[in-house]
């Protein structure tokens, strides 16, 4: 489910307020100099033109340099010491630092959506599965993250698996302790969770075309042409043109730097650099961004598909319809009770509905692991034809058995009820027995070798004194 900025210096003399007031004063001397000198002229007796000395001929002083006023200076060093500033400090990702990661999941009890059952498991920056993995119940699925570590191109998430064991609620009651959080995560074994992540690159440096070189070559030998003071006019103007511009980058505005690889050469050239146990799970279809917000917003929405904090409305939907009846009932704080009233009760009718084939359901290995054992209760639609129909949780057991019930209850066989000589539609309880399987009783262990002897079969949970 990380960005930052180096600051730009402000500008903070304006165009107008440039320009001193001194260059002003020598053309205000110039003026009154005539008039003096005519004034000294007047009172000299007059020197016939013929008699005039010549004066010797003037040669030209080429026009002194003119220095740029101190705006543009701060003006033209100003990007350079922003850039000095952003390539000393590191980039920061708004959003996807490490610190934020660990509040948002880290001691949190949260559930894996989609019901993944592998112990590794590995999505895109999407929070799309890469591979395959089993999948089962929600009750197996809660997620306890420990660990987050952050890197470039993934990000690595460790933590244990909790499976939900019901102690015995009917939808009805309260259901605030309805359940306990069993580990079932092995000791010293973890649950892994990587994640890949959009690579923020650099945009690539876009070539000046021909038309804009020669134009950039004309308006240089115009300028260099052009008079001395049209030249001052045109780098005054130049100045107040480019003085708004810097005056306007603000830290939050930072110059974009740019590079000469395109996207997918700089995708591979990171990759390239990153350690083999730091490169993403599917390097062919990461997606490149030049927007680190981009990137961040990306993980922050693969981190909300795979994970949910709580039962929230999206995770609802996911569930098969036996589990959405009875949240239903549990939050109406009532027993389940079918919308068709056309769906009679067992003690309305002439012949009840019954079960006339044997079924056990099957346990899985993290109820055998954990001991989970125990009785379940599930109301069960049997229609005319002998057909279970809508079946609701009643009481549930959680740690996955409940599908296990469900399902073999939708294979089993009844006998349909019977009322004014028709069959009709009801509402049949069931309760169904989860246990333990020992290595005697286990159907999924090897049958034992012929001739070995046979150990006394003891009579349920007792043992018979010696």
């Amino acid at each position: 489910m990380a960005c930052c900025w180096a600051a730009a210096l402000p500008l903070v003399v304006s165009a107008g307020a440039q320009q001193p007031a001194t260059p002003q004063e020598p053309e205000a001397n110039q003026q009154s100099a005539p008039s003096s000198a005519q004034s000294n002229n007047s009172e000299k007796p007059s020197v016939p033109a013929e008699q005039r000395p010549t004066p010797p001929p003037v040669t030209p002083t080429p026009a002194a340099p003119v220095p740029a006023p101190p705006a543009a200076t701060e003006a033209s060093q100003a990007p350079r010491a922003a850039k000095k500033t952003k390539a000393a400090e590191p980039i920061k990702e708004a959003g996807t630092n490490e610190g934020e990661l660990k509040r948002l999941l880290v001691g949190k009890a949260l559930y894996l959506r989609g019901g993944y059952l592998d112990n590794s498991i590995r999505f895109d920056e999407y929070g799309r599965i890469i591979g395959h993995s089993s999948q089962g119940s929600y009750t197996l699925c809660a997620i306890e993250i420990d660990k987050v570590h952050l890197m470039k191109h993934k990000v690595e998430l460790t933590g244990v698996r909790f499976g939900l064991h019901f102690i015995g609620q009917l939808a009805s009651e309260d259901s605030s302790t309805a359940f306990d959080r069993v580990r079932i995560t092995p000791k010293k074994k973890v649950v892994s969770i990587t994640i890949d992540r959009e690579i923020v690159i650099k945009p690539k440096k876009q070539k000046e075309t021909k038309t804009e070189k020669q134009k950039g070559k004309k308006s240089v030998k115009a300028e260099a042409a052009a008079p001395a003071d049209e030249q001052e006019k045109t780098a005054a103007d130049r100045t107040a043109a480019t003085a708004p511009e810097s005056a306007a980058t603000t830290p939050s505005q930072p110059e974009t730097e740019t590079s000469e690889l395109s996207e997918a050469d700089q995708l591979k050239a990171s990759i390239a650099a990153t350690p083999e146990a730091e490169r993403p799970a599917a390097p062919s279809s990461v997606t490149t961004t030049t927007s680190p917000a981009h990137a961040a917003k990306l993980l922050k929405d693969a981190l909300d598909k795979i994970f949910a904090q709580g039962l929230d409305d999206r995770m609802m939907a996911e569930m098969p319809d036996f589990w959405k009846l009875y949240y239903k009932a549990v939050t109406a704080k009532t027993d389940y009770r079918p919308q068709d009233p056309a769906i009679l009760r067992q003690n309305t009718v002439d012949q009840k509905a019954l079960l006339i084939t044997k079924f056990e359901p099957d346990s899985n290995e993290f109820a055998q692991a954990n001991g989970v054992a125990g009785m379940a209760l599930y109301h069960t639609v049997v229609g005319p034809d002998g057909k279970a129909g809508e079946i609701a949780v009643g009481r549930p057991i959680g740690f996955g058995l409940d599908e296990n019930a469900v399902e073999a209850i939708h294979k089993a066989s009844f006998q349909a009820a019977v009322k004014d000589g028709k069959p009709v539609p009801v509402l049949l309880d069931l309760v169904v027995q989860f246990r333990i399987f020992s290595s005697r009783t286990n159907i999924h262990t090897e049958p034992e070798p012929a001739g070995k002897p046979a150990e006394p079969i003891l009579p349920g949970p007792y043992s018979v004194p010696r």
